[in-house]
């Protein structure tokens, strides 16, 4: 992106000074701006890169840049809640470029085409315990193998995948899909060690000779709540619940179904009490739908397969099936009880309040500190305060999504190398972003986005079959070619032919512009466009 300059001073992008002539006391340079979408990125993912290799239907060099960052673009393209998207400077112009479906379309035919990760490591002869096969410890494994270190995980249950299996339903996240990413990450030479729990953290790493290690077992304990209860009927956590439909071992629910609480686990198993045959998922939810913690569309999707909500309602007590509900109204954004009272009835009750993580196995690590809530206190290192510890994921104190911890993955990887190197991992300077007033879109026009297809509500509801279908090649190409390439050339040649004095001289394909200061006028038209 051409930019006026003075050659004694930063750049100034927000004054807008005329030429001047031929006292050349101000240069066009080129400076690369930070896209919002690659900065909104949780797993770091060099978007506009990967995009603009995509456009141009070079497939495998892009799926290649985002695996530099992301080791799952499959799996991240169907459960990413996309903050990308939310800052796209495409959404003045008509709608974001909907890069998860891009993202899925690159990881799928990856999978299809059985491509590998292209990278040189030395060995360095250090060895990473990771404690927990989540997408954290995935992340983590990755990348240490892409530095050359030797990796083993292991991990207390009997599935490789932690919450990405347990708490996303198939419908979301098919299985073949996921665990082909994660054959694609031991195929690098990760050791996945199932059905091992970890109990005493330095008594493994000393048996085992390991350098470091890197813990990140997630929170997979769903919260309690005192309700009274007299001859209550069936009560499960929904996590627990989620965890046994994965494992076969559903149960027998009832007829009709309530569930306690209105975040996106709440939502996965109202719809996975329908595809278990319940004629009735009744989600119960004490704020309105403006304060719930799911998102959006994920109620939306609720609700189109026959969930009901009822908001706005708090449990008080129940007596056998029979549920008694207190009305609530919202003040300042928070519920308040109304001293009025319904009743309902349930066969079956499902509490979806939210998660904790069970860290007490590391009360007795030196130095480790904790939260009230029990996620352990980490540095922008990821490290603990014992040396060579280091934590992630969903039991550190963080937003809970799966892109969070595989970045949190990732940059612990990044800070045990250097740990392992005696050194301190700096990561580089980023560019300032670059918002749409600063973008001299003259090439713009309205293309709106393409959205994925759905499966029929009715028909979505009576199995776990994938509800979202993939996009077709020509649907991804287009969809990438929406990108504005934000603060960054793109060889428009908009200021190459615009120049009156042959001052920007174009170098070819790939390889930018330079210019001629000795022809420069200082017009700033290059600027301009």
């Amino acid at each position: 992106m051409p930019t006026r300059t003075d050659i004694t001073t930063p750049p100034d992008l927000h004054r807008h000074a005329e030429g001047t002539g031929p006292v050349r006391s101000r240069r066009p340079v080129y400076l690369d701006m930070l896209p919002p979408c690659n900065h909104a990125c949780p797993a770091g993912e060099n978007i506009q890169a990967w995009l603009a290799h995509a456009q141009a239907g070079r497939y495998e060099q892009a799926w290649q840049e985002i695996m530099v960052n992301n080791p799952m673009p499959a799996i991240h393209g169907r459960v990413c809640y996309h903050p990308c998207e939310d800052g796209c400077n495409r959404t003045h112009i008509d709608t974001p470029v909907s890069i998860h479906a891009v993202e899925r379309f690159l990881g799928d035919m990856a999978l299809e085409k059985n491509w590998a990760p292209r990278f040189v490591a030395k060995p360095t002869g250090k060895r990473i315990l990771i404690v927990g096969a989540g997408p954290s410890g995935l992340s983590a494994a990755y990348h240490l193998t892409r530095m050359g270190h030797a990796v083993e995980i292991r991990e207390a249950g009997p599935i490789v995948g932690g919450m990405m299996h347990f708490g996303i339903p198939a419908y979301r996240l098919p299985r073949n899909i996921l665990n082909g990413e994660i054959k694609r990450i031991e195929d690098m030479g990760v050791r996945i060690v199932l059905n091992h729990k970890v109990d005493d953290v330095l008594a493994e790493k000393k048996a085992g000779h390991f350098d470091a290690v890197f813990i990140a077992v997630g929170a997979h304990i769903g919260k309690k709540t005192g309700i009274p209860a007299r001859d209550a009927g069936q009560i499960f956590d929904a996590v627990h619940f989620l965890r046994d439909v994965e494992l076969g071992r559903a149960p027998k629910l009832g007829r009709r179904v309530a569930i306690y609480g209105g975040g996106n686990t709440a939502m996965d198993a109202a719809r996975t009490a329908r595809r278990l045959g319940a004629d009735e998922a009744l989600i119960i939810y004490r704020r309105d739908r403006e304060h719930m913690p799911a998102h959006d569309f994920e109620a939306d999707e609720a609700l189109a397969e026959g969930v009901k909500i009822h908001w706005l309602r708090t449990i008080k007590e129940i007596d056998s099936t029979t549920f008694t509900v207190e009305v609530m109204r919202v003040e300042n954004g928070k519920p308040v009880p109304t001293g009025e009272y319904e009743t309902l009835e349930a066969d079956a009750l499902i509490l979806a309040l939210g998660q904790d993580t069970d860290t007490n196995f590391l009360r007795t690590v030196p130095g480790i500190t904790f939260q009230d809530d029990g996620t352990v206190v980490v540095g922008p290192d990821m490290m603990t305060n014992h040396a060579g510890i280091f934590a992630g994921g969903d039991m550190v104190p963080s937003e809970r999504t799966v892109t969070v911890a595989v970045g949190h993955g990732k940059k612990a990887a990044r800070h045990i190398d250097a740990f392992l190197h005696s050194t301190a991992y700096a990561p580089e300077p980023k560019n300032p972003i670059v918002g749409f007033e600063r973008l001299h879109t003259w090439y713009q026009t309205e293309a709106p986005q393409r959205t994925q297809p759905h499966i029929e509500p009715e028909l979505a509801a009576r199995d776990f079959t994938e509800i979202v279908t993939g996009f077709t090649e020509e649907q991804a190409r287009y969809e990438a070619q929406r990108c504005l390439s934000c603060g960054n050339c793109f060889e428009c040649d908009g200021c190459y032919g615009s120049c009156p004095e042959g001052a920007v001289i174009k170098l070819g394909p790939g390889k930018r512009y330079r210019f001629d200061y000795d022809r420069c006028t200082g017009c700033a038209v290059c600027f301009e466009q």
